[in-house]
């Protein structure tokens, strides 16, 4: 492809509670602050430790649902791990709730679905080395 060479810099969730969801993704997923407004409230740029960034801002208006993961739209955030039973463990001492079992990937490997106290829907994914182009 000739043109530019897109690659994906952060993810934004809209939060209720900006300094709260900023918090969790913190001591939840070991993410570190990158940068910080003097804003009231606050809005973030967390770097994860894997890579990748999720900027938490406040939202302007209440969500009346959370919709499902297979309506029309950006729907969930997956984060990369090399062992979904190591993450969970991990995730599951933190105080996050697993309701579903773990369930076969996209593009191969597995997937383990929950979500962060605003009801934002997460995954853990597990790919084999072997899956073409996905790093």
């Amino acid at each position: 492809m000739n043109g530019p060479a897109f690659s994906l810099e952060h993810v934004g969730v809209a939060a209720r509670d900006s300094r709260a969801l900023a918090d969790w993704y913190r001591s939840t997923l070991g993410a570190s602050t990158a940068w910080t407004n003097d804003a009231n409230p606050p809005a973030f740029l967390l770097a994860l430790p894997g890579g990748g960034v999720i900027e938490v801002y406040p939202s302007t208006e209440p969500v009346m649902e959370h919709a499902p993961n297979g309506r029309q739209g950006l729907r969930h955030l997956a984060l990369k791990v090399s062992s979904i039973e190591t993450a969970r463990a991990h995730l599951e001492a933190a105080g996050v709730v697993f309701t579903d079992p773990v369930k076969p990937a996209g593009g191969g490997g597995r997937v383990l679905f929950f979500t962060d106290p605003e009801g934002n829907l997460l995954h853990l994914v597990e790919r084999p080395s072997d899956v073409g182009g996905i790093r």
